[in-house]
């Protein structure tokens, strides 16, 4: 048996695909855990997910304020600017917080493998500075072949940053390494399929396909609404995109209302008004039951919703609006899955072709299948967990 400790940021997205490899790893006979921040990570993880605390341990409710406040600046930021947000304002602060939550935890869990998210730099950090083999949890495809090297000045500068904070972070630990994927094994919850033939991926990348939580907490839904006789298309913008829609959700009510279509568009309350009869608004939805009764998804190509659709063989119209969206988005337009529209731009006119071309078009239903034939033949979960395994027995030395 040996001890898995997974190092996660406190967002929902990165922490959902590693639940189901925690427990194919236990189910191996392996022990498992989860740490980072205790007031933003451990509230989002089930009941027999163990949540291993460091001695500083964050106070739950200043956690969550800190993060509302981040969102909230957050949200009206896109292109550079965004980008900027993201490592200034808060994959770096979070680093510096979690290093002493994940060095003390490491200490009282005593793992032999760390599993550290590709967004959770302290997991890298603290791996290297406790000579353990570690791998990254690479919950989004966009980084893999390092899209900055097309901007030079900006590639330097996150290496800057990261070497820095190995310098401020950890003694002994030599700068110079890319924290946001380890040298050891990557897992990448994707394939080949969608991410393209392209070049500088690492070849220790094991392409898994999605890791697909399916023990949710239980949403209701009438299914009874649907029509069988009409065509169903679900929109949702994902938990933290959606409170920038309004336009969008216009939008969308104004190209959808009165088709010959159902859809469910999930939104915050009062955020839509419409009183077309196809057309449901609902703030949350049983999104891996309902893809069963779906012919269409219009997302903002948030990782984890791409890839259950895709999983559920579902077309997309993919409105992407920053970090790794768009690329996502381009990644399933190249795969022939689905067709890209301008989340600040489009007209209902262009979002009703767009969601009709995902309907209708046999092509597009073709290369959702074929994302899906490769996700089915990947492994997910399982496969993930004994790749983990291998590495814990191979035990690497100087990370």
């Amino acid at each position: 048996m040996s001890r898995f400790l997974f190092v996660v940021p406190p967002f929902a997205g990165h922490i959902n695909p590693t639940l189901g490899v925690g427990r194919a790893l236990r189910g191996l006979g392996h022990e498992v855990a989860w740490t980072g921040l205790a007031g933003g990570v451990e509230p989002l993880l089930p009941a027999d997910c163990p949540f291993v605390a460091g001695e500083q341990t964050a106070d739950a409710a200043e956690v969550t304020a800190t993060l509302a406040t981040m969102y909230e600046r957050a949200r009206a930021l896109r292109g550079a600017a965004a980008f900027k947000f993201l490592w200034e304002d808060a994959l770096l602060p979070l680093a510096r917080a979690m290093v002493p939550e994940v060095r003390s935890a490491v200490d009282r869990f005593g793992p032999d493998v760390l599993v550290v998210d590709q967004q959770a730099f302290a997991g890298a950090i603290v791996a290297r500075e406790r000579h353990l083999p570690w791998a990254t949890s690479a919950t989004t495809s966009a980084e893999l072949a390092n899209p900055l090297r097309a901007m030079p000045v900006v590639d330097a500068w996150v290496r800057r940053e990261m070497d820095q904070l190995v310098v401020d972070s950890a003694d002994g630990v030599e700068p110079g390494a890319d924290l946001r994927f380890s040298p050891h094994l990557i897992i990448a919850f994707t394939t080949r399929a969608l991410v393209g033939d392209v070049d500088g991926i690492p070849e220790h990348v094991a392409f898994v396909g999605p890791s697909i939580d399916r023990d949710r907490v239980p949403v209701a839904f009438d299914l009874a609404w649907l029509d069988p006789d009409r065509p169903h298309v679900l929109v949702s913008l994902g938990t933290l995109n959606a409170q920038s829609g309004s336009r969008f959700f216009g939008v969308v009510v104004e190209a959808l209302a009165g088709e010959a279509l159902q859809a469910v568009v999930v939104a915050p309350p009062g955020q839509i008004s419409t009183d077309a009869e196809n057309i449901l608004v609902v703030p949350a939805v049983p999104q891996l039951d309902l893809l069963a009764h779906l012919d269409a998804v219009v997302t903002h190509g948030g990782h984890n919703t791409v890839c259950e659709s895709l999983a559920a063989g579902v077309p997309l119209v993919v409105a992407p609006i920053k970090d790794d969206q768009p690329m996502i988005a381009d990644q399933v337009v190249a795969a022939g899955a689905g067709v890209r529209v301008k989340f600040g731009r489009v007209r209902p006119e262009q979002l009703r072709d767009a969601v009709w071309q995902a309907l209708t078009d046999p092509a597009l239903r073709a290369g959702a299948a074929v994302v899906q034939a490769s996700f089915d033949g990947a492994g997910g979960a399982p496969v993930a967990a004994e790749q983990l395994a291998d590495l814990a027995t191979t035990r690497i030395g100087q990370p």
